[in-house]
């Protein structure tokens, strides 16, 4: 593949190797958490929600987002920020439905749910859609981290993602989600800090925010984009692309981040994690990913860089421009982080799909956790080889926001359907649900040979080029008739039978979840040190302490090392299995310590999940 004039100097390529090397050595040193499928999958579910808030963002800002928005951002202006502050539009259906609903519901998978929810040829049809959607994400941002290596090493696109896809797949084969939780806080920290002193050095050349503003153009001052034009970036496309398929599909579909949620040690934590997300990280990151675009307009307009400049360049010219040696490499490196963090959520996120709903169902069910475990870390290092094959098509596109663009309109709308009427209406039945993914995805083909069906949901948009994006609402359109279609004419399941899986039966999940009546009486938490006790199983707590925490036998507590700032690496979910009135002193079974790497004679903190 093609080469480019190289930006970097040598100490920018020795930070940004450094960078990579510190971040193998940083996710390779939480292997050590991981010692069942449950920690690989879900870090335990453990975290607190500060640290999965700052990890997810930097899972969801991919190097593909840096590349992709500053692009556009020099192309339209201010108006490409509608991309990343249009999230409002899930939060209700994700806090208040999706995300209890799978969390109490134990399900490992999406494709899990829809097994539960309808039946086996639908999980199967899901598995296929979801491993597609996946394994393309993980090609697009492989490939847009090639093109920034290339711009700034001079190295072949193609086998500069192959560096980067080795690195990530060996330390998220090693910790699983725990070294993705832990790397990407770390990620997300590193290119916040770095898309902002891009902004704020970009201010500085320019001569200030008031010189800035003065050579934007009219156009690209305004916060939203046309109605339904230029046909490659329009508000009409950016919205049902975008804001509802893509967003929908990000938050309800894509593994990788339902896996982020479920590593959590509770819903209340997550709906925390979530409202932080959206009301202050995603503007702190819009302004840190497409700042380069709006600074490199105003740049050529004053007259500071060419005109001549290719809008797929834009981050690192600007970087180049406004950094010296050494804080370029740290930006760049920034790049790097919004790669490795995007694809190691989704590399751990297809090893998860693989071993629940292929694997461990088909081909061995009653295998040894330690041995799905083996294979989930062999089918991570798989999974990052397939991305690579990817990185050749996706380079086939005139510029990453329209390849981004037109893959997840294309993949995204029926399984969105499916997800969204699943969990909001009982009566959307198991038939109509494998219908929806089967029919949607077959009309939505047949739309790409066929590029007229979509003009009658085209917002009169030019059918040259628009229809990359509007594909979203024809094939969201098809996929909704379809459903309501076979919905009418076939039976849904039981409602005994979906019981928790639903909005309106979440409190039933919940009481599944713990397996009891539940206990919502407030208590305060408890802390104290624990003892390891062989003879015990689960964990002892004195009698006072059960008092201050209204609870009972049988209740659920989540027991952590009392540091705040582990954000939860030691620590473990369980129940209260017997009383003591030995002083306050927490008693833990040999197994639970080992489990939630719990250290004797630390004072630890209990809190009643319920």
């Amino acid at each position: 593949m093609e080469t480019a004039t190289i930006a970097g100097t040598r100490l920018d390529y020795f930070i940004v190797i450094g960078y990579f090397a510190g971040i193998f050595t940083f996710g390779a040193l939480f292997a050590r958490f991981t010692k069942s499928t449950k920690d690989f999958f879900f870090g335990g579910q453990r975290f607190s929600w500060w640290l999965v808030a700052f990890s997810y963002v930097a899972s969801i800002v991919g190097s593909y987002s840096f590349i992709k928005y500053s692009a556009a951002g020099f192309n339209y202006g201010l108006s490409s920020s509608m991309s990343y502050l249009n999230d409002w539009i899930v939060m209700s259906l994700l806090l208040f439905g999706w995300f209890p609903i799978i969390y109490f519901s134990r399900c490992a998978s999406v494709p899990e749910y829809f097994q539960k929810r309808f039946d086996s040829k639908t999980r199967v049809v899901a598995t296929i859609m979801i491993m597609v959607y996946m394994l393309g994400y993980i090609g697009i941002n492989l490939y847009t981290m090639g093109v920034a290596i290339n711009a700034l090493l001079g190295y072949d696109v193609f086998w500069s993602a192959v560096v980067v896809a080795v690195i990530c797949a060996l330390y998220v084969a090693a910790g699983g989600q725990t070294s993705v939780i832990m790397t990407d806080l770390a990620q997300g920290v590193i290119l916040l800090v770095a898309g902002l002193l891009l902004l704020g050095l970009g201010l500085h050349a320019v001569g200030g925010l008031d010189a800035f503003w003065s050579g934007l153009p009219a156009g690209h001052k305004l916060p939203f984009a046309s109605f339904n034009e230029p046909h490659s970036f329009h508000f009409s496309g950016i919205f049902w692309q975008d804001g509802v398929a893509n967003n929908i599909a990000l938050y309800m579909m894509n593994q990788g981040f339902i896996l982020r949620f479920l590593s959590l040690k509770s819903v209340k934590e997550g709906k925390k994690a979530f409202s932080v997300l959206l009301i202050v990280l995603m503007p702190l990151a819009t302004l840190a990913i497409a700042n380069a675009g709006w600074l490199e307009r105003s740049m050529v307009t004053l007259g500071i860089l060419p005109a001549d400049t290719s809008a797929d360049r834009v981050f690192v010219d600007v970087a180049q421009q406004v950094c010296v040696p050494g804080l370029f490499g740290f930006v760049m490196a920034a790049l790097t982080a919004a790669l490795m963090s995007t694809v190691d959520t989704l590399i751990n996120a297809v090893s998860a799909v693989t071993v629940n709903d292929i694997y461990k169902p088909y081909f061995k069910p009653k295998a040894a956790d330690s041995h799905y475990l083996k294979v989930a870390r062999i089918v991570s290092l798989s999974a990052a080889g397939f991305g690579i094959a990817l990185v050749p098509l996706f380079a086939s596109f005139k510029s990453i926001y329209t390849a981004h663009g037109a893959f997840t309109a294309t993949v995204t709308p029926p399984m969105v359907v499916a997800i969204v009427l699943g969990a909001f209406w009982k009566r959307y039945t198991p038939k109509a649900a494998f219908w929806t993914i089967t029919g949607g995805a077959a009309v939505v083909a047949l739309s790409i040979a066929f590029p007229v069906l979509i003009t009658p949901f085209g917002h009169g948009v030019d059918p040259g080029g628009g229809f990359k994006f509007m594909r979203a609402l024809f094939g969201l359109s098809a996929a909704l008739a379809i459903a309501l279609t076979v919905t009418c004419f076939t039976r849904p399941k039981p409602y005994k039978e979906i019981e928790g899986l639903v909005i309106g039966s979440i409190r039933k999940g919940m009481e599944r979840f713990k397996g009891g009546k539940l206990n919502e009486t407030p208590g305060k938490p408890v802390t104290s040190r624990i003892e390891v006790v062989e003879e015990i199983e689960g964990v002892s707590l004195a009698d006072g302490m059960l008092r201050r925490l209204c609870a009972d036998e049988g209740d659920m507590i989540y027991l952590s090392d009392k540091r705040w700032w582990l954000g939860g690496l030691r620590s473990v979910h369980t129940k209260i299995t017997g009383l003591h009135s030995d002083g306050d002193v927490i008693r833990v079974s040999s197994s639970l310590a080992k489990e939630g790497s719990l250290l004797p004679g630390r004072t630890h903190k209990v809190e009643k999940i319920f």
